[in-house]
């Protein structure tokens, strides 16, 4: 049954099914709760499941200024106490992992579930750092020289050949948004978490790589690492039936 109610002045989107004790379900950048429907389903078996959409995706609305991960976690934790949620289980795919990740640091939960999650501040290349000045270069050349709509439109098309579909499908504030929270590392948070803690990546991840869940594994206490070979960012997609199996197990343990 979805459903919205307003938290902080945005009109929230959230899904409720299933029947037992709470868990809390969170999507990735550039998803929405559809896209971890599949896991909504299995966890529904014996949890009651709270699918978000997290605002600025989905039927959710925009934040009204640039989040970081401290908002959207302060989100959740609100949607929490105003639904009546106490110690439940967080599940959280890529982006939805940082929130979980720090919900989990300072909030009592039953567990949590990291799926391909995001939350280790990526290592960038030198290529990267020359795509970046390339581009504020470029940037500064057309604000000097043209006028300021051909600027914009330059700029833009520069912007869409250049970066990430992520990036270059979201709004402009989603976009400042993205910028923000892919620079934060949550590694400190990490030896905080107290809650029995499942880590389930695909072998052939690159957006969150298998070298990120493994350092995760090392420094949340307890945490236990499922691995599926030939699987990438979305493992739980890639691997449906042996993902299932693997959430039920830990879900009932």
């Amino acid at each position: 049954m979805a459903e919205y109610i307003e938290i902080s002045g945005i009109k929230f989107h959230y899904r409720k099914s299933g029947d037992g004790r709470p868990l809390i379900l969170m999507h990735g950048w550039g998803c929405n709760m559809d896209t971890v429907a599949s896991i909504e389903r299995v966890a529904a078996e014996t949890h009651t499941v709270y699918n978000v959409d997290f605002p600025g995706f989905g039927a959710s609305e925009e934040p009204d200024e640039v989040w970081g991960v401290e908002q959207y976690t302060a989100l959740i934790e609100e949607f929490a106490r105003r639904m009546g949620i106490e110690n439940p289980v967080l599940a959280g795919h890529s982006f939805g992992g940082r929130v979980g990740i720090l919900m989990a640091s300072r909030t009592p939960v039953d567990k949590l579930i990291l799926v391909d999650a995001a939350g280790v501040k990526p290592r960038r290349s030198m290529r990267y750092y020359l795509k970046v000045y390339s581009f504020k270069t470029v940037k500064a050349f057309c604000r000097l020289l043209l006028p300021r709509e051909k600027a914009d439109a330059a700029i833009e098309k520069w912007r869409k050949r250049k970066s990430s579909a992520d990036y270059a499908s979201a709004s402009p504030r989603m976009r400042a948004i993205l910028s923000k929270v892919v620079n934060e590392d949550l590694c400190h948070r990490m030896p905080l978490i107290a809650a029995p803690t499942l880590l389930v990546w695909g072998e052939n991840d690159t957006a969150t790589p298998l070298s990120d869940a493994k350092r995760m594994e090392r420094l949340i206490p307890g945490a236990g690492l499922v691995s599926f070979a030939g699987c990438g960012h979305y493992s739980f997609l890639d691997n449906p039936i042996q993902f299932a199996a693997v959430l039920r197990s830990f879900l009932k343990s």
